[in-house]
């Protein structure tokens, strides 16, 4: 009679260290088969050489190497729906029972519900952990039990519940023999997923002392190289958050953490409003009469719209996957606000492109800035990009970096006067919200 097994199915979690649904998997007492499946409907519609795709991939041979060299263990790699590939892993393994950690998103919702109860069905196990955040859907909650919608008592009460429970930390590594020893597991090509290597790469994340003492008083302006570039690495679960809010509390730095914090806001909105991925998450919002020119929008997406910090932030955006987190703020505003075009559009350009894009961050950012989500920037704060360029950016070093034509013949005027912007677009939301 074969050993029973257990999968640990990897996701958002592409790490072996501290890993909570590894850990548990590994704990069971069965032989763990570690898995990977590139999910045809998560990757249709992303380009042949997106450099998230190539990220995992490499992240994923990465450990491959680890466990084989010094384990003689693996991870399984997959291309296919999940519940068709779990069907082919049950025919040639003996499966009790399937770990993983939890995804918060809609889609992900519905694949987790589904894959459950056809495992179910089939006598098999699956059991999901708490990883990808510190405090998750209703554990920061109101004293009623409803939802925060105001990110400063939630940060309040976030920090009240932290400074009461002892920071997690899951000592996976020291359990990895539990793994599967297998002369081979199945690999994958990027060919064999549709996909090429990518010339963009992920840089790696900065988390040191003195990017920490000096967060504060340096975030803010892009040309600095004042921010830690975790995004992609916690979008990908290639560092444990446990750890890094770990780091940024022995620095009390509550700058740092603070941006974590709101993470964890946006998630749990995310998680209780799931509708706020399409609809605004005040509905008088989606009244407003958005102009949505085409042709506009595609000079704001190439950065040519004439103004410098707006065109710096989307050509860094097109050439790199990444734009500073304040001009990302000061081009949401300058879409929606200045030339009246649906949040959702910009939405879906940043999903595009961001190498660290998280649908509950972006979304809940983009809401913010078009004044339509929780603890939204009020409807008449609008950015002028000349004043941000001015207090942020006042040696111009940010936009020299990015546009090679500025100052020349051929940089654009700008496409709309920013007084008659900002009265135009006051004028639309007063008609659409009263």
């Amino acid at each position: 009679m074969r050993t029973p097994l257990a999968v640990f199915w990897f996701r958002r979690d592409l790490r072996l260290d501290d890993n909570a649904g590894l850990s548990h998997a590994l704990a069971s007492g069965q032989p763990v088969l570690p898995v990977f499946i590139f999910d045809p409907s998560i990757l249709t519609g992303l380009s042949e050489n997106d450099a998230r795709v190539t990220f995992i991939y490499d992240t994923l041979q990465a450990l491959r190497a680890r466990l084989e060299k010094k384990y003689a263990s693996s991870i399984a790699l997959y291309y296919g729906n999940p519940l068709e590939v779990f069907e082919q892993i049950l025919r040639s393994h003996p499966v009790v029972t399937v770990y993983a950690n939890h995804d918060y998103e809609p889609f992900a919702r519905k694949r987790d519900e589904a894959v459950h109860q056809w495992l179910q069905a089939r006598s098999v196990d699956f059991y999901t952990y708490k990883d990808h955040v510190l405090f998750e859907k209703k554990e920061i909650v109101k004293d009623s039990g409803s939802p925060y919608i105001v990110y400063t008592p939630y940060m309040r009460k976030w920090r009240k519940i932290q400074n009461q429970v002892t920071l997690m930390n899951y000592s996976t590594l020291a359990k990895l023999e539990n793994t599967v020893k297998h002369p081979y597991l199945p690999n994958l090509s990027l060919a064999d997923i549709g996909f090429v290597r990518s010339t963009l790469t992920i840089p790696a994340y900065r988390l040191d002392t003195e990017l920490l003492q000096h967060y504060a008083r340096d975030r803010d302006f892009p040309a600095l190289a004042a921010t830690s570039l975790l995004g992609p690495h916690l979008r990908f679960g290639t560092i444990s958050i446990r750890q890094i809010f770990q780091q940024a509390l022995n620095h009390s730095n509550d700058s740092f953490s603070n941006e974590l914090i709101w993470r964890e806001f946006f998630s749990q909105i995310l998680w209780h409003f799931p509708h706020t991925q399409n609809s605004s998450f005040k509905p008088r919002y989606d009244r407003i009469q958005w102009r949505n020119n085409e042709a506009e929008f595609e000079r704001w997406c190439k950065g040519t719209t004439g103004y410098p910090l707006v065109d710096a932030g989307m050509r860094q955006l097109n050439a790199t996957g990444a734009m500073h987190n304040r001009v990302r703020m000061i081009t949401a505003s300058f879409l929606c606000k200045h030339l009246l075009i649906d949040w959702r559009w910009g939405e879906a350009y940043f999903a595009k492109k961001l190498l660290d894009y998280e649908m509950a961050s972006n979304v809940g950012n983009w809401q913010w800035v078009a004044g339509c989500g929780v603890d939204a920037a009020p409807y008449f704060r609008i950015f002028n990009p000349e004043t941000q360029l001015k207090k942020f950016d006042k040696n111009s070093n940010y936009i020299q970096t990015w546009i090679n034509d500025w100052r020349t013949p051929g940089y654009p005027a700008p496409m709309v006067e920013h007084t008659y912007a900002r009265e135009r677009c006051l004028k639309a939301y007063r008609q659409a919200i009263g």
